[in-house]
């Protein structure tokens, strides 16, 4: 059997759980892609910047880093001796996400489709997805609430401190995916 008989592309619908209206992007990836690629392929596609922890929850199990300076008493499988295709099996099934235990950031990984594997597509590949990744170290889904409530009201009293800290513009509409596909093609491939 050749290996593009064993692999698929699976089509994922990542979403930013809690979040109203709903932040997601669509990516396709390698059905054998390790979790720390898938990892990074979600940095990437939501917009992070992989400065925080992070951690897959599967059935109970966690998937992460493992490293003694980190552990809090429980038991982290490697994410590094996993493959996608070993947790996502079938249409439908997910996983967990999460990014930055403080702020906490839960992501819903969806398997939605499975697909023939072609070795011309370069995966992964964002296809879709709505809205702007909340910036860094606002404070969760909460924070990020009251912080768009902050900068769209020009009356509020912290609207210009809230806008100096986030340094540029920010859009929460704005999504460019041409620009997260240079990025997956450069930190992924």
């Amino acid at each position: 059997m050749s290996v593009s008989q064993l692999r698929n592309i699976y089509q994922l619908k990542i979403s930013l759980t809690g979040s109203k209206p709903a932040i997601w992007r669509r990516v396709l990836v390698v059905s054998d892609s390790s979790l720390k690629d898938l990892h990074l392929t979600i940095q990437i596609a939501m917009g992070w910047s992989n400065c925080h922890l992070h951690q897959f929850i599967s059935n109970g199990i966690f998937y992460g880093i493992k490293d003694d300076d980190f552990d809090f008493g429980m038991e982290i499988e490697d994410e590094n001796d996993y493959k996608l295709n070993q947790l996502l099996k079938s249409e439908k099934d997910f996983i967990q996400y999460e990014y930055d235990f403080g702020d906490g950031w839960i992501h819903k990984v969806i398997l939605e489709k499975i697909l023939p594997f072609n070795i011309e597509n370069k995966l992964p590949l964002c296809i879709k997805g709505k809205r702007a990744c909340p910036p860094e170290d606002c404070g969760g889904i909460w924070g990020y609430e009251e912080l768009l409530e902050t900068i769209n009201d020009s009356d509020h009293p912290e609207h210009d401190s809230m806008l100096e800290w986030l340094g540029d513009p920010f859009d929460s509409e704005a999504l460019d995916i041409d620009n997260i596909n240079k990025q997956l093609l450069e930190y992924i491939r």
